[in-house]
């Protein structure tokens, strides 16, 4: 039996609880009042990556039953919030500006944060603007302040390591 073989993991489609490849759907009692509500969880996920309101019956007490098109447009909506949440911590930890130095040669300076919960870490790299050939590295704290002031100090200091 593979890991995607596991009972966890077997296509699986009922009224509450459908699963698939990658997904799982689950209504739930919606705790906030007498409603329901839907949870979608990307298989590994220690946590849903959506959970939003989910429609009643016909018999207004119990929920509608999963299906198909529900279950794939759920899938498309978790997905998507979860592409937009990688795309706002990758714009958290880099980010660059681009600087004119003293002899008008246009550099970009970027600020690479690696987020470790025992030793985080950040990478200053500045790089020449006409070609991206790197001018020069250093280990920064990760609470660095990349600005456009904090850029051309930098550069100016002939790339000497910042205070932090």
């Amino acid at each position: 039996m593979t890991t995607t073989d596991s009972p966890d993991h077997l296509p699986l489609q009922e009224p509450r609880l459908w699963r698939d490849d990658l997904w799982t759907a689950r209504i739930i009692k919606n705790e906030e009042d007498d409603g329901w509500a839907v949870e979608m969880t990307r298989h590994g996920d220690p946590e849903p990556a959506l959970v939003g309101p989910w429609t009643m019956g016909r018999d207004k007490k119990n929920p509608k039953p999963l299906d198909t098109p529900a279950f794939h447009t759920l899938v498309k909506t978790a997905a998507e919030v979860i592409r937009r949440h990688e795309q706002q911590l990758h714009a958290t930890l880099n980010k660059s500006v681009t600087v004119t130095a003293r002899n008008d040669q246009r550099i970009r300076v970027a600020l690479s944060i690696v987020p470790d919960e025992d030793n985080p870490s950040a990478t200053l790299t500045a790089y020449d603007d006409t070609d991206d050939s790197e001018l020069a590295s250093v280990n920064v704290s990760p609470a660095f302040r990349l600005t456009t002031s904090s850029a051309t100090a930098w550069i100016e200091s002939d790339y000497a390591r910042p205070r932090s």
